[in-house]
C-alpha cells in the first residue's frame, strides 16, 4: 500500500468511529480486508477472552451499535459472532526464513466527542467527518490503517520470523489489552511494538521508545442512598448525590507528589430523580495516574479512602469497581538500536530521537510490553509526528497529518524485515 491507499483506509475509518468492546464495523472492516488479501488471522477466544472485560457494555448499548453496524452493511451474523466474541482481531503472517516472532499492537476505538463540522477542519470539509456520536480524535483510525497496510507489505512473505498484528478494542479507558492477555495473545513473542500518532510533533520526527507514560487505574464507584420526600420527610432519605458530590471534591482534592508525575480526574457524574426527592443513587467515574507503579497504588489507596468516607459522611452504601488500568513501561535498547537502524535509511524521518519522556497519559499497550519483557523478550512504543494542527489529542477538531501514516508503515515494515 502507498501514501494514498493508507489515506483511503485512514478516512474509511474515521468516518465510522465507533466506542470500545463495541467496534462491529470496524472489525468487520478488519476482516474483510484481510480475508481480501489472503492473511490469515484469528478472532473470538484465540483473541480476546470476553469473560475478563471488567465491565462490558449494556445490553442496550450492544444492541444499538449491533443494529448500527447492520444498517452500515455488515452482515447480522457478523455483527452476532462479535457481539458475542469480541472484536478483538490478530493477524498473523510468517516469513520465509527463522527469525523472531515479533508483536505489533494497533488500536481501533473511538472517543465520545462530536467532531468539528466547519469547513476548516479537513475531515468536515472533505467529506469523511464522523457522524456516529462518537469520533477517532486520537489516531486510531490512523493506526488502522497502519496494521493493515504492514500486513498487506509483507504477506510476501520476505522477511525473518513471524509477524503478530494485533487490532485490539478499547484502548480508551485503557480496557482491551488486559482481556487479550488473558486469551494468551502474547504467548512466543519475542519483541513487543505498538504505534502511536502523535498531533504534538512535527511531521516527520520519531521517538524509537517512549518513557513518557504513566500507569493509571480507572474506577465507577456507585452510591446507594434511601429516597424520600424532599420537604415531607427529608430526615428519612439518604443522600447519595450529596455523597457523590463529596467524593469528587475528595478525589480531585488528593494531593500530588514531588517525587511523582501525578493526575487525578473525576470524569463523569451520573444522577436522576427529581427536585422533590431525596436522590438514592448517584455514580461517578474517576482515575489516578502515576509515572511510578508504587505512588499508583498510594493513589489508589487514598481515593478509596476518600470514596468511602464520603458515603460514611451521607450514611450511603457505595461500591468501587476498577474498570480499567495499566502499567508503564521502558523501551529495552536492543529493541531502539534496531529502531534506530531502521529509522536511518527513512528520509522522510527528519528528526529521530532514541527515547522521550514526553507526557502522553497512559495506554494498556504497556501491558503487553510488559508481559514480553516479562517473559525475557523486548519492546518499545513508538512515536509517530504527525502534527496538523494546534488541537490536542481528544479534541474536537483533532486531526492528523496523513503522510505520518507512510512513515510509520516504511518504519515499521523495514524493522519487520530486519535481520538483526
Amino acid at each position: 500500500m502507498d501514501t494514498e491507499d493508507l489515506i483511503a483506509l485512514r478516512r474509511r475509518f474515521h468516518a465510522y468511529a465507533e466506542p470500545g468492546f463495541l467496534e462491529f464495523h470496524t472489525a468487520s472492516c478488519v476482516m474483510d480486508i484481510l480475508e481480501e488479501l489472503g492473511v490469515d488471522y484469528t478472532h473470538g477466544p484465540e483473541a480476546i477472552d470476553v469473560s475478563a472485560i471488567a465491565e462490558k457494555p449494556t445490553e442496550a448499548e450492544y444492541q444499538e451499535w449491533g443494529q448500527r453496524a447492520i444498517d452500515a452493511g455488515v452482515p447480522a451474523e457478523r455483527v452476532k459472532l462479535l457481539q458475542e466474541q469480541g472484536t478483538a482481531v490478530i493477524a498473523e503472517l510468517k516469513g520465509n526464513r527463522p527469525g523472531p516472532v515479533w508483536g505489533l499492537r494497533v488500536d481501533i476505538d473511538a472517543l465520545p466527542i462530536i467532531e468539528d463540522a466547519t469547513d476548516e477542519h479537513l475531515p468536515a470539509r472533505e467529506g469523511f467527518r464522523s457522524e456516529t456520536g462518537y469520533m477517532h480524535a486520537c489516531g486510531h483510525d490512523g493506526h488502522t490503517a497502519i496494521g493493515l497496510g504492514l500486513a498487506e507489505r509483507l504477506r510476501d512473505g520476505d522477511f525473518p520470523g513471524t509477524v503478530r498484528i494485533m487490532f485490539q478494542p478499547a484502548e480508551e479507558g485503557v480496557r482491551g489489552a488486559a482481556p487479550m492477555l488473558a486469551a494468551g495473545v502474547t504467548r512466543g513473542i519475542d519483541r513487543m511494538l505498538a504505534v502511536h500518532l502523535v498531533a504534538s510533533l512535527p511531521l516527520g520526527e520519531v521517538t524509537g521508545g517512549a518513557s513518557g507514560f504513566k500507569a493509571t487505574t480507572k474506577w465507577k464507584a456507585q452510591f446507594t442512598g434511601e429516597p424520600s420526600h424532599a420537604a415531607g420527610a427529608p430526615e428519612k432519605g439518604r443522600h447519595a448525590i450529596a455523597a457523590a458530590a463529596q467524593a469528587t471534591l475528595g478525589v480531585l482534592g488528593i494531593s500530588r507528589f514531588a517525587t511523582s508525575d501525578t493526575r487525578v480526574n473525576v470524569g463523569t457524574f451520573h444522577a436522576s430523580g427529581s427536585a422533590s426527592i431525596i436522590p438514592a443513587e448517584a455514580v461517578i467515574t474517576y482515575e489516578v495516574r502515576a509515572d511510578d507503579n508504587d505512588v499508583l497504588s498510594e493513589l489508589d489507596r487514598r481515593a478509596e479512602k476518600v470514596v468511602q468516607g464520603a458515603a460514611s459522611m451521607y450514611d450511603v452504601e457505595v461500591t468501587t469497581n476498577q474498570y480499567g488500568g495499566t502499567t508503564n513501561s521502558l523501551p529495552d535498547e536492543q529493541m531502539l538500536d534496531l529502531i534506530e537502524d531502521a529509522a536511518s535509511g527513512q528520509t522522510a524521518i527528519t528528526e529521530f530521537n532514541r527515547t522521550s519522556d514526553l507526557g502522553l497519559g497512559s495506554d494498556d499497550a504497556h501491558l503487553l510490553i510488559n508481559d514480553v519483557q516479562k517473559q525475557g523478550g523486548v519492546g518499545s512504543y513508538i512515536l509517530i509526528g504527525a502534527q496538523n494542527s494546534q488541537a490536542p489529542h481528544h479534541n474536537y477538531r483533532f486531526d492528523i497529518d496523513e503522510r505520518s501514516l507512510a512513515i510509520a508503515t516504511d518504519l515499521l515494515e523495514t524493522v519487520f524485515r530486519s535481520e538483526g
